[in-house]
């Protein structure tokens, strides 16, 4: 049964560790966009419905480098349109759809200037990344868009008003009105300024790592916005958690990889990760439009590992939609 129809969406947010072995800086475009299809594959074979393009590549340099290069602007971080492509759609197999994920304009901008305030460059920069998006949805292989945007709530740098980024956000998510769009935060208290981004349809938070962060969502206010929910069931945070279990046992378990996956699947079950899913859909019911890893995965160890991790997840909202 695909949980799409209904009405609950299974993604992952993007990073992925690479092969053993394997440095970016060795592969031609030709392998690096193999690489791309492979892992996507991989993706879709653990379960994960509507999988992120794989992100190996640096999540602001891949965005920012081009909006910095005279020769692809228009004008200063005003990237031309045919320049606005995501090299990583192009390892996107023909007729499959993928989510599609962009840095978002105020974490773009924090990444260039720090604590500044110049709402003009923030501005110019959310239409760089209206462009990627809008290119993105041109050629066909996006499902899900979404705007990446860590540091809303959480960084000390961000010296906008509510309303300039809201009026940010909006400028970048104007091609994706109409369809499902997201914003992925890492804090919550920034989820009623993006609901009231009307570009904006499902706003995301990391609430397997913080499930206190459900308690701070207004169920009214997503109904009177009509935004929906990303929720994590699938905690990421693989270094804070190796830490806890170093400590729990006085051993490196970095040193001993079959018992650090054991270990971290243990603590990562279906069963909790079943029971995470249960509490957020009795928390706000159709509201609940997504639901998958906290955040991406490319901190992880390997590949396997990960991969492991996106089908016990795949199996806890399987299991959850075949039976509520």
């Amino acid at each position: 049964m695909s949980l799409q129809k209904g009405g609950i969406i299974f993604d992952d947010i993007g990073s992925y560790p690479l092969p053993k072995g394997v440095r970016l800086e060795s592969l031609s475009p030709d392998q690096y966009l193999q690489l791309v299809k492979e892992t996507l594959a991989l993706k879709r074979e653990a379960g994960v419905e509507i999988p992120t393009y794989p992100q190996f590549r640096d999540m602001i340099h891949m965005f920012l480098d081009p909006m910095q290069d005279p020769e692809r602007t228009e004008s200063p971080y005003l990237i031309k349109k045919e320049h606005a492509r995501i090299l990583e759609l192009d390892g996107v197999p023909a007729g499959e759809k993928v989510r599609v994920c962009v840095t978002g304009p105020v974490e773009l901008y924090i990444s260039a200037f720090g604590a500044t305030h110049y709402p003009d460059i923030l501005f110019q920069m959310a239409e760089s990344v209206a462009r990627f998006l809008d290119v993105a949805k041109s050629e066909g292989k996006m499902a899900v868009a979404s705007l990446d945007e860590p540091s809303l709530g959480i960084s000390p740098n961000i010296v906008f008003s509510d309303d300039e980024i809201c009026q940010a956000l909006d400028i970048a998510s104007k091609p994706c009105r109409g369809m499902d769009c997201e914003v992925h935060l890492h804090s919550p208290l920034y989820v009623e300024p993006c609901a009231r981004v009307p570009g904006i349809s499902i706003v995301g938070i990391e609430s397997a790592a913080h499930p206190d962060y459900l308690k701070l969502v207004d169920k009214k206010f997503l109904e009177e916005t009509d935004t929906c929910l990303r929720v994590g069931i699938a905690r990421t945070d693989i270094l804070l958690l190796a830490a806890r279990l170093n400590e729990q046992y006085a051993i490196n378990l970095w040193e001993d990889m079959p018992r650090l996956k054991r270990e971290i699947l243990t603590l990562e079950s279906v069963e909790v990760m079943q029971k995470r899913l249960r509490t957020a859909f009795g928390l706000f019911g159709e509201r609940l439009r997504a639901v998958g890893p906290d955040c991406g995965l490319g901190s992880w160890p390997s590949q396997d590992l990960a991969g492991r991790l996106l089908v016990n997840c795949a199996t806890a909202v399987n299991s959850f939609y075949g039976h509520r």
